[in-house]
């Protein structure tokens, strides 16, 4: 099971939505008689709050020309811990759309919950308090970001980013020659989720549904009613062209002109544009009754020479994913005692053992 490679960049997504939530945040310093004298935006980066603050204790000489700026903005993801809160049925699964608008069956993702902490170091109290202003307003006490954790599928999902602590620390210790860093630390908590390989085939997706009934709930008792359903089409997919009008149509119009009824039988579904219709008698080899707006359609007009396609079992696999469709439904009655074998798939007889 293990070794079958995959990587949806669910962790790194995960990352990165979160640094982007930080890194358009400026300051402003204001002369005395509050008119903008300076506007800085605050730079971000990746890493630990301790290596900067490594970088300016060794910078000892405060005359130095280049120098640590301060302030700055540094975070780091620091815990993976599974959420047993979100958890879903290992079993359960969900529909959704490759590139290709291919049906695939994915199962439900796994909740995790990634740590991450946000270091704010600022050598004034203002500076600071700035950035902070406007980071904890968006925090009641999630911030929600969309994230495409899983490409392939194009499965968006809504993570909450929570604040959970925030801590402050003023590092100011020595002489006159060590730089002063004020030190505000927010931790958070990204609710995501991870998911496992994707199959390449559509195997295991739906398409027919199929009870039996019975008599009583004794073991055994006989099946009476089998019930099916299958999707069903509700438009053209393989665009057949069996014939073409042969005249104009308006809305009230029931007996149709058409080129050729060869294609045609009594039963069939046939769409003219985007309005289907029913074929209730065919009287002649270039006439057909039908029953207009079928399948919940709209009449319409329709000009001579359009196009006539026929709406068959041969439509139903390419029915695509966000269209409308119907289902074929069948009932059948039985009086004996067998069980259908969901794994033979044919009916089998059982030998019921009665007390």
């Amino acid at each position: 099971m293990l070794g079958n490679y995959y990587y949806h960049e669910v962790i790194r997504k995960t990352i990165i939505g979160f640094g982007t939530l930080f890194n358009e945040i400026y300051i402003k310093h204001k002369d005395e008689d509050s008119n903008d004298l300076s506007t800085i935006k605050v730079p971000l980066n990746y890493g630990p709050a301790q290596k900067f603050l490594a970088r300016i204790t060794e910078q000892k000489d405060l005359n130095r020309p280049y120098q640590i700026t301060l302030p700055r903005m540094s975070f780091e993801h620091n815990s993976i811990s599974y959420d047993s809160t979100r958890k879903t049925t290992v079993t359960q699964t969900f529909k959704a759309v490759d590139e290709n608008n291919k049906i695939k069956k994915v199962f439900m993702p796994v909740p995790y919950n990634i740590g991450f902490e946000l270091n704010i170091l600022s050598k004034l109290n203002d500076d600071a308090l700035q950035i902070v202003e406007q980071i904890l307003p968006y925090f009641q006490p999630s911030f929600n970001i969309t994230i495409d954790l899983v490409n392939s599928i194009g499965e968006k999902r809504d993570i909450p980013i929570v604040l959970d602590n925030i801590s402050f620390q003023d590092d100011y210790e020595g002489d006159f020659s060590t730089r002063r860093v004020l030190i505000y630390t927010l931790t958070f908590t990204a609710k995501t989720y991870l998911f496992g390989s994707i199959a390449n085939t559509t195997d295991g997706l739906i398409k027919k549904v199929q009870v039996d009934y019975y008599a009583d709930t004794a073991t055994n008792s006989r099946r009476e009613l089998r019930y099916t359903a299958t999707p069903k089409a509700l438009k053209d997919y393989n665009n057949d062209n069996t014939s073409q009008l042969s005249e104009d149509i308006t809305k009230t119009t029931t007996l149709i002109g058409v080129n050729d009824t060869t294609g045609f039988a009594v039963g069939n579904r046939i769409v003219i544009n985007n309005e289907n219709m029913y074929i209730k008698e065919i009287p002649n080899s270039n006439q057909l009754i039908v029953t207009r707006g079928y399948d919940n359609t709209t009449i319409s007009t329709h000009a001579k020479s359009s196009q006539i396609n026929l709406i068959t079992v041969a439509d139903d696999p390419f029915i695509e994913p966000g269209d409308d469709f119907g289902f074929s439904e069948s009932l059948f009655t039985y009086t004996d005692s067998r069980d259908y074998s969901s794994t033979l798939k044919i009916d089998i007889w059982v030998n019921w053992y009665v007390k």
